[in-house]
């Protein structure tokens, strides 16, 4: 399970309190209805979808129930940094590691192996 870092709580909370609210730092029209139906398109449906570092907007619902940013490794699933909404977009760039994902814990290729029983190995040592 994610642990997310609330801004106004100031503390690590399961992610199941929270939910994603889209992509953060979006210029928005101030007359959305004075635009072109291809530039309220682009507006509302068109995000980005990148790999490695994206800003996005969170809320803590079932907590102090406020919006936040987040900077967070698409790739990893690992939040980067949580700041408050309103503040300026961090400058951050993507992490050189390529740690496994936080849900994981572990490299995908050591998911779900078997390991040797006990008993079997205890054996092949008698032998």
């Amino acid at each position: 399970m994610l642990l997310i870092r609330c801004p106004y709580c100031e503390e690590e909370r399961p992610e199941l309190e929270f939910r994603n609210a889209g992509e953060a730092h979006i210029a928005r029209s101030a007359n959305i209805a004075a635009i072109s139906d291809e530039d309220f398109e682009k507006f509302f449906f068109i995000r980005t979808n990148p790999k490695g570092v994206i800003f996005e907007r969170w809320r803590h619902v079932h907590g102090c129930a406020r919006f936040f940013n987040a900077v967070r490794d698409t790739v990893t699933d690992r939040f980067l940094i949580t700041y408050k909404a309103g503040e300026p977009k961090p400058d951050i760039e993507r992490p050189a590691s390529s740690e496994p994902a936080a849900y994981a814990n572990r490299p995908p290729d050591q998911l779900n192996v078997k390991k040797p029983r006990k008993r079997a190995a205890a054996k092949k040592k008698d032998a």
